[in-house]
């Protein structure tokens, strides 16, 4: 194949490896593959029948394997996916294809009468994965093929073969109870070890990560139900269900609960235990399990099995116990990532052995280089108006915002009543904010803005319309802000706020915690006017123009998109998906664009005609038409990389065409990518910051990257706590011949210039505003009813929701931070 036909339909290659910045080593949770499999390896396709489960699936197979070992296998140990794949070292002696019956015993830790049941195994040669191959690709001499996805494949179904047959697993990951933790309600964590076998440059690797998930807590099911309902102990449980709470269980008691006991006697549940099994219920007041139809079960006597996932979304406080078992500095990270090694013990797995594929027991040292921190600019007014800040953070003091909005038309709306938020409070909390703001560079000619109180259960709607006028009237001006003080931290009143302000007036909203607000402390008003500022249209900071040549020698726009899908309970709501691209040449404005789309597609449907409205905003805020565009996309797995390369690149290009046919600016695209089990840890202490993670700044682009295409791990931000993730990223298209410091400096630069905190955030702002859109338009749907505790609806799922529309005049401004 010559290297002209190669490049064809092949994403973006690499170009020199960069230099900027201090080099030092790192390691990372990738473990080498020294030996690949040298022979082919032999794909069938296996159907199981009846239909099960993968779990009981995997239990068919092995038996199938235990019993045909030394007969129809002839020795040879094949791996299973759960599913449809079976990979083989060699072919099996009964050729193509063969049909096998297997009787699965009982579980014997569970009496039954039933029979142990026969399953049908149908196995079907699929074709031959050619190794040779896959060692090219990894070379850079082959593009990547099925051939090769299906080696990967083959290799990630062979690393989790014995695991998966002898732990509970959830996607690529098992789970062990060693070191499980209780969390509140019934439920308790696992440890998990995520793995997955990963092309690099001439080489595999096997990327191995910790991971966590909640399981029901074994144990008497009674026990269970008293902690689900937040009761002390089983006899709490005489107060009564409610209907709510009862789901697979009677309406009456144990005690009353009749039931055709055959011969045509019909008898009590209670009773029937007493005389069929000499049992008498300790809990006859409490309702039965409803097993099928005329079979009911008392709690008492029924056992919680082990490893039965918890597949409810966690509350608020299951979620803060999850963050805390899963949050570990890197040192302790590494540590059990390689205990988690040490349970997989590769080099004694049979399976390995059989195919031939060998991998190293410690984790990769990899060339990292430290990139240079840019220099942020400040008002000139500003006593340290140009500076460099340190590992990653600053504060506002001595600071002035580059461009300082006036506030001059704005009104305060407290819910709840006098009494719970009085109006001195609320006065000494404008005192201390517009003091902050005025410190900060902002102009407030209005000090004591107009003051309501309002029911937070009432019409949200006419009384913000109520406070529009109010504030209109006292500065005879149009009315720019609305600060909304709030009760407490629930998603309806929040939700409904942003919905009217948005949409229905058009107004910039802020909303103020009551906690904060009676505390009214400096550094929490210095973040509100960070806020403020950018939603009436001001600037905070900006990077000397120097140090992003790409963005300030030619007209430049930056281009952020993100899809957010609706939760897997919620199958008739739309995706949202937004647009934000940048309106000025120091990258610091932007400004959204939302579609609302069919549920969980991927491709962004309406992107040229967001494209378009964005650019013609552009151009009517600068006054000349962007000659580059560079686009950052999130959330796209790599299975997705063909479509949108094909599909979203071409409504870019369709979109600037559409506005003049000559019109070609020279598009880069770049895919961003954070959910990835990608860890780093410094190798020398002067290589880490103070929680142990590598220095904002640290990227890489050698050794775990792919073999030939241009990405690079970039991790622009400091670690607060646990262990820090870097952002992915993959240029799939790039008409501007970035160079590899280019790109990567630019990105990292970007990250310092994010509106509404004074730290390097961890990926580019024009993604990290996108998402934030997304989230903020899924409040902009009519009649919706917000749970408190989720950020999902309870509403009928069966209607769509009618979406607003957020007003042409914040459309410019960055309403959403």
């Amino acid at each position: 194949m010559s290297d002209t036909q190669f490049l064809i339909g092949t994403f973006c290659r690499r170009p020199t490896l960069g230099n900027l910045g201090r080099q030092i080593r790192v390691r990372s949770n990738f473990f080498e593959v020294l030996a690949l499999p040298t022979q082919n390896i032999i794909h069938y396709d296996v159907t199981i029948t009846p239909d099960v489960p993968p779990a009981l699936n995997r239990k068919i197979f092995g038996e199938f394997e235990r019993i045909s070992r030394e007969g129809p296998l002839n020795g040879i140990r094949p791996v299973f996916d759960g599913r449809k794949n079976i990979f083989a070292p060699r072919s099996f002696p009964f050729g193509d294809t063969a049909t096998f019956n297997v009787t699965l015993p009982e579980d014997e830790t569970i009496p039954s009468k039933r029979t142990p049941r026969t399953f049908k195994i149908k196995i079907k040669k699929a074709g031959e994965i050619y190794m040779d191959e896959l060692h090219r690709f990894l070379q850079g001499k082959h593009p990547m093929t099925s051939n090769c996805l299906t080696a990967t494949m083959a290799l990630d179904v062979l690393i989790r073969h014995l695991p998966s047959m002898r732990h509970v697993t959830v996607g690529r990951s098992f789970f062990t109870n060693a070191g499980a933790e209780p969390l509140f309600g019934g439920a308790e964590v696992w440890q998990g070890y995520y793995q997955s076998a990963r092309p690099a440059q001439e080489k595999m690797l096997i990327n191995v990560d910790l991971s966590a998930t909640a399981f029901y807590e074994s144990g008497p099911l009674i026990q269970m139900v008293t902690k689900i309902l937040g009761r002390r102990n089983p006899d709490d449980l005489r107060r009564g269900f409610s209907d709510k709470d009862r789901i697979k269980l009677t309406p009456t008691p144990a005690s009353q609960t009749m039931f055709d006991a055959g011969n045509g006697v019909t008898t009590d549940v209670a009773d029937y235990f007493a005389r069929q099994y000499g049992r008498r219920l300790s809990y006859s007041h409490l309702p039965c399990v409803t097993v099928q139809k005329n079979i009911y079960l008392p709690l008492e006597v029924c056992e919680v099995v082990e490893g039965q996932r918890h597949i409810r979304k966690l509350n608020e406080k299951q979620t803060a116990d999850m963050i805390k078992f899963t949050c570990q500095s890197p040192h302790l990270r590494a540590n059990k990532i390689k205990q988690g090694v040490d349970i997989l013990n590769y080099r004694k797995n049979e399976y390995l052995k059989q195919f031939g594929l060998e991998v190293a027991s410690e984790m990769i040292v990899i060339q990292a280089r430290v990139l240079p921190v840019p220099t942020l600019q400040y008002h000139p007014s500003s006593r340290e108006h140009s500076f460099q800040p340190r590992e990653g953070s600053w504060n506002l003091r001595d600071k002035k915002v580059a461009q300082g909005a006036v506030l001059g038309s704005w009104a305060i709306v407290a819910f709840g009543s006098e009494r719970d938020l009085p109006t001195q409070s609320i006065q000494a909390f404008i005192r201390e904010l517009v003091i902050t703001c005025q410190d900060n560079g902002m102009s407030i000619p209005n000090r004591t803005p107009p003051i309501m109180h309002t029911n937070s259960q009432g019409d949200i709607e006419g009384t913000l319309k109520t406070a529009w006028l109010h504030a209109g009237n006292a500065a005879k001006a149009q009315p720019q802000l609305i600060v909304c003080v709030l009760p407490n931290t629930g998603v309806p009143l929040y939700a409904e706020i942003k919905r009217v302000t948005d949409t229905v007036i058009g107004v910039a909203s802020q909303c103020v915690q009551s906690r904060h607000m009676m505390q009214a402390k400096k550094q929490y008003c210095a973040n509100l006017c960070l806020k403020i500022n950018v939603k009436l249209g001001g600037m905070n900071s900006f990077i000397s123009p120097s140090q992003i040549p790409f963005i300030s020698d030619k007209p430049t726009i930056l281009m952020g998109a993100d899809i957010s899908h609706p939760s897997p309970g919620e199958p008739s709501r739309p995706s949202i998906a937004a647009l934000c691209a940048s309106m000025d040449a120091k990258a610091s404005r932007y400004s959204a664009s939302i579609r609302v789309q069919t549920g969980r597609t991927e491709i962004i449907a309406d992107l040229a005609n967001m494209t378009k409205e964005l650019l013609k905003t552009f151009y009517q805020t600068c006054g000349r038409k962007p000659e580059r565009i560079l686009f950052y996309r999130d959330g796209v797995s790599e299975g997705q990389f063909d479509q949108v390369l094909n599909g979203e690149i071409k409504a870019v290009r369709a979109a600037c065409m559409s506005l003049e046919e000559s019109y070609k600016p020279s598009i880069t695209f770049v895919v961003v990518q954070k959910r990835h089990h990608t860890r780093f840890f410094p190798l020398d202490k002067r290589d880490s910051d103070r929680t142990g993670n590598c220095l904002p700044g640290t990227v890489i682009e050698s050794g775990i990257t792919h073999p030939y295409e241009f990405d690079f791990y970039l991790q622009s931000h400091a670690g607060l706590q646990g262990t820090s993730r870097p952002t992915h990223y993959h240029v799939l298209f790039d008409e501007n011949t970035f160079t590899s410091d280019g790109l990567q400096a630019l990105s990292y630069n970007l990250c310092y210039v994010y509106a509404r905190c004074t730290r390097a955030v961890s990926l580019v702002p024009p993604v990290y505003y996108a998402h934030i859109v997304c989230r903020r338009a899924r409040f902009h749907a009519r009649d919706q009813h917000w749970s408190d505790t989720e950020s999902g609806s309870e509403g009928d799922q069966g209607t769509a929701s009618i979406f607003g529309v957020v007003k042409p005049e914040l459309q410019r401004v960055m309403y959403f931070m």
